[in-house]
């Protein structure tokens, strides 16, 4: 059962020195199920001295607070190209517009086995591959996602992270000018095991600056960090309510350490859930008396790239995604995946890769990532940079997988009602055990972890709108959530 709770037209920038090839990397999968697809943290192993290699921890959890001037050449897009959208109101900055165009279930069930965060590991320091700029050699035939890429990449910076002799590098979006840098928990905190890291920020132009983490949100797996500096390029942050499936992404990072990064792809589907295993998750979360998964979770590895150890007790932590099938690989982590009009719509977390043969070997991008809604995101980001922390809903409801009655299949159907906490938030709105949930504020819910994950998107105090059958018929029911953390 489980309880719920992103200079002048016509400029061009030379372009820097390549960097030497990249050392071959080799991660290890954890959570492995031959056969089966698995999530990896982008965790890679340590790549040979002196090579550039920027060392990216696997997706952990860290405690839930502590206490890049990129500018980039606008160019007009070639006539017949859509008109930007106009960007929504929002509390953080645009970037420079454009013209013209950038963690456990498949449904009921699940995606793949052992979890992999985008981040990158290496105990190599500052050997990081110099900033790449979106370079345009023929501005005549400038198309959707080189439009969007130069818009969005100065808005895009490589994090390091260094403590306890270990080092990770993921990636950040910057947010405002007063140096707020939006990325995931995993990446501050080295998939958890960071007590108190040394931040660092390269941004596109090749400043490298040092940031202080504002706060991070574990049940999120976002974090905010704060660099001191003139002349940054806040993102221009879309809306991702009106994502289609089909609708062209582009992923900016530093995959592997190649900062500047820019893979493009399409939305294969909205609203995933997927569930990641995390030992820093808070105590009260999902934990042993939810139910099974099948071995179809989603895990972070330890920031050193070993395998964890799968009778290890975690509690889980359930995303709802955006998932794409632009390729993003280690280092990734915390990078944004923006539209074609240049605008981020969500903060790319995880991936899924086919199960490895030996220890340590890591297959890479297989054309299933994850990324985090930036629309969830923002929500975060502004009350961590107010509050140092964020809040999620709770619904005060346990709850188990629904399954169709006429059906011996394990599809799940929704979410049943087993238990309502007295005095609860569910208990108010009129549910009752053995209602069926089937969405929460229109977003679908097929089981168990997929109502965590819509409950926990909502602040504390929020409303939702829950529908639901009872005894065959559907029905809806309006409640105002309680603070998970206070549970």
């Amino acid at each position: 059962m489980t309880d719920q709770y992103g200079g002048p037209e016509g400029t061009e920038r030379p372009l820097p020195p390549r960097p030497p090839a990249p050392p071959s990397y080799s991660g290890t999968a954890s959570g492995a199920t031959q056969g089966n697809p698995q999530t990896e943290p982008l965790t890679n192993a340590v790549p040979p001295q002196g090579q550039p290699g920027e060392g990216n921890g696997p997706a952990g959890y860290g405690s839930s607070a502590y206490g890049s001037a990129g500018s980039g050449t606008a160019f007009h897009a070639p006539a017949g190209t859509a008109p930007a959208r106009e960007p929504r109101a929002k509390k953080f900055g645009a970037g420079t517009l454009v013209a013209g165009m950038l963690l456990a279930g498949l449904f009921g069930g699940g995606v793949a086995v052992g979890a992999n965060t985008l981040l990158e590991d290496s105990n190599t320091a500052g050997q990081a591959s110099q900033p790449q700029t979106v370079v345009v050699n023929d501005k005549d035939n400038v198309n959707s996602v080189t439009a969007a890429a130069v818009k969005a990449s100065p808005s895009v910076v490589t994090i390091e992270v260094a403590a306890s002799g270990s080092t990770g590098t993921g990636s950040g979006i910057i947010l405002d000018d007063d140096g707020h840098i939006l990325t995931n928990t995993h990446v501050v905190t080295l998939g958890g095991t960071a007590a108190d890291p040394v931040v660092e920020v390269q941004t596109a132009d090749g400043r490298v600056l040092t940031a202080t983490i504002v706060g991070t949100d574990p049940l999120s797996d976002l974090a905010v960090i704060k660099v001191d500096a003139p002349n940054l390029t806040p993102a221009a942050l879309g809306d991702s309510g009106n994502l289609n499936v089909g609708d062209t992404v582009i992923a900016i990072g530093a995959p592997l350490g190649l900062s500047g990064t820019v893979t493009d792809g399409i939305v294969s589907t909205l609203n995933r859930t997927i569930s990641v295993q995390s030992s820093a998750a808070p105590e009260e979360s999902e934990s042993s008396d939810e139910p099974e998964d099948n071995g179809f979770g989603f895990r972070f590895a330890p920031p050193d790239g070993s395998s964890q150890d799968q009778s290890t007790a975690e509690s889980s932590i359930f995303l709802n995604v955006v998932q794409t099938d632009a390729a993003i690989n280690h280092g990734n982590s915390g990078g944004a995946l923006v539209n074609t009009d240049g605008e981020v719509i969500g903060v790319n977390v995880a991936i899924a890769s086919a199960a490895s043969g030996a220890a340590g070997e890591d297959s890479g991008n297989i054309g299933v990532g994850f990324a985090v809604p930036i629309t969830y995101a923002e929500r975060v980001a502004e009350e961590i940079i107010d509050n140092g922390s964020a809040t999620h809903g709770y619904l005060g409801v346990s709850v188990t997988p629904a399954t169709a009655s006429d059906s011996s299949s394990t599809f799940t159907v929704g979410a049943e009602v087993a238990e309502v906490v007295s005095g609860s938030p569910g208990e108010k709105a009129g549910l009752r055990k053995g209602d069926v949930v089937t969405s929460v504020n229109g977003i679908p819910v097929t089981d168990a972890q997929s109502l965590t994950a819509a409950i926990r998107m909502q602040p504390a105090g929020g409303k939702a709108t829950i529908d639901f059958t009872r005894d065959g018929k559907t029905d809806s029911v309006d409640v105002t959530l309680g603070d998970s953390a206070k549970q």
